[in-house]
């Protein structure tokens, strides 16, 4: 299968792309190089890709950031999404379009609708929610206006070894890390209250592929593990998984203005149309975490 990765050069496009060269797959990558919410642009680079399959993951995709600069958050990830899927409808045939949208289109929601599925309302609560709740309007014209086969994922939290440390489990690694080093007995954290359902990114881009073979078209799927943990375990973990001691001290400046308190998905439908399921537990994937900033700092 001949691939286009949108965003390759990116946290979990590195990781897709080598699982898609694992599995025998043509790929190309492509980032920063190409203006994904120029249509001329991308029309380009998909002509020169020809690929079966394209995963667009390019995206202006930091939440907290996001209030800073929305309309560039709209621009790329609204327009950048309305151009992939012009892009591959000129194919012929048309490549199928696995767009990333983000459960934080979910927002807020109360204990009594835990576990969200699919069905659940969007109440976007950031800028860059609802640039993945309009973009996700777009597919699925595209989809119903053109019968284009695409397929939708909301992903929730995915971690692992090569995320940036503006997100917190890696920022968490990567203070706890320094701390180590230099023998501090504080380390600054944000809202520990939050919980979240984490995957594994290795796990969430062999979701990718698989809902690329056997998802529906026109289907949405969440990416969980369909637990939630609080940030402040994570933290407690990645602690005593670096063998350090350290009081966790909150930064007002790490505090975002609106935080989601609690986010759990229900992964029924992706593991029935797939089979899929996560393989790496937190604990593996904290500790390969750990051992990614190690490696990085002095």
């Amino acid at each position: 299968m001949r691939a286009l990765v949108t965003g390759g050069g990116g946290f979990v496009g590195r990781h897709l792309g080598d699982h898609l060269q694992a599995m025998g797959d043509e790929v190309t990558s492509i980032d920063l190089e190409v203006d994904v919410a120029d249509p001329e642009a991308i029309a380009t680079a998909v002509r020169r890709a020809r690929p079966d399959a394209i995963y667009h993951l390019a995206a202006l995709s930091h939440v907290g950031d996001s209030w800073a600069y929305p309309a560039e958050v709209l621009r790329v990830n609204v327009l950048g999404t309305g151009g992939v899927l012009a892009a591959a409808r000129a194919l012929d045939p048309p490549a199928v379009v696995l767009v990333v949208s983000s459960a934080e289109v979910y927002g807020a929601v109360g204990p009594d609708e835990l576990p969200i599925d699919e069905s659940a309302p969007f109440r976007p609560l950031s800028p860059y929610a609802a640039s993945k709740a309009a973009a996700e309007q777009l597919v699925a014209q595209a989809h119903y206006g053109y019968r284009q086969p695409v397929v939708t994922v909301r992903p929730f939290n995915h971690i692992g070894p090569g995320q940036a440390p503006s997100f917190v489990v890696s920022a968490l690694a990567k203070r706890i890390v320094e701390a180590e080093r230099s023998g501090s007995a504080q380390v600054a954290v944000g809202t520990l209250s939050a919980r979240r359902d984490y995957t594994d990114v290795r796990d969430v881009v062999r979701a990718y592929r698989a809902l690329v073979e056997t998802g529906r078209r026109g289907g949405t799927y969440n990416v969980c593990s369909g637990h939630d943990v609080a940030i402040a375990e994570v933290a407690e973990r990645l602690c005593a998984l670096a063998g350090v001691e350290v009081e966790l001290v909150t930064d007002p400046a790490l505090v975002r203005a609106i935080d989601l308190p609690v986010l759990r998905g229900d992964g029924s439908r992706l593991a029935a149309d797939t089979g899929w399921k996560p393989e790496i537990s937190l604990d593996d994937t904290l500790v390969d975490v750990l051992a990614y900033w190690r490696e990085r700092t002095g």
